[in-house]
């Protein structure tokens, strides 16, 4: 398989890393401080629907999606930006104002839910169209993997979405072993881990406190 053969794979590559980068500016990037009556964390997380959405859509055009993907991808990008703009004003006026209940409705329960629902309808229209690809060997494609489990597992608990986060991280993993043979098979390393970890933390602690109410963050 020649180099540009692989150009799919290594958008998703780029795309999986940039998801963990950018989906931790916030805490990254905390140590920067203030600008004003903002944070230069929230600056910096402008890019990130830029970073992942992008570089999504490019291993979706060099996989040769067909229409539904790209329908399916446009519903999870329009979902994606929405919740994230959602999440990042409301956070960002929470920073500077805390303690107000409209912005902890808008950026905790309605930006998240759909800023994760999106990346989620986005990962599934990568999946649709790559899945059935050669399968790279796994030594090249853990890392990556792993970086995802990491990042749904943090934001689904950060985020206070860790019911939907599990179930459509069991979804995943499923539709990962019913790929083994082929590309797909790289949605098991990447949300399996997730699966298990967001279980025995409901297990662990009766429910899923946020890991900033225990004081862990």
């Amino acid at each position: 398989m020649t180099v540009d053969d692989r150009r799919p794979e290594h958008w998703l590559t780029a795309c999986a890393l940039l998801y963990g980068l950018t989906h931790h500016i916030g805490f990254g990037l905390a140590w920067l401080g203030t600008v004003g009556d903002t944070r230069w964390a929230d600056w910096a997380d402008i890019l990130t629907p830029y970073a992942v959405l992008l570089t999504a859509a490019a291993a979706l055009h060099t996989g040769r999606a067909d229409v539904r993907c790209w329908a399916l991808y446009l519903v999870g990008a329009v979902t994606y930006v929405e919740g994230h703009g959602i999440h990042l004003a409301a956070n960002s006026v929470g920073n500077d104002t805390p303690g107000i209940p409209v912005v902890h409705l808008w950026d905790e329960v309605v930006g998240h839910y759909l800023w994760y629902a999106g990346t989620a309808l986005v990962f599934a229209a990568l999946a649709r169209a790559l899945a059935a690809r050669p399968a790279p060997p796994m030594r090249y494609a853990l890392i990556p993997a792993l970086v995802v489990a990491v990042t749904w597992t943090t934001n689904s608990l950060e985020g206070g979405t860790a019911v939907m986060g599990l179930v459509i991280a069991a979804a995943f993993t499923v539709w990962g072993v019913r790929a083994r043979r082929h590309l797909g098979r790289t949605l098991v390393p990447a949300f399996a881990p997730a699966v298990v970890a967001l279980a025995v933390y409901g297990i662990w602690h009766r429910g899923f406190p946020e890991p900033t109410e225990l004081g862990w963050i």
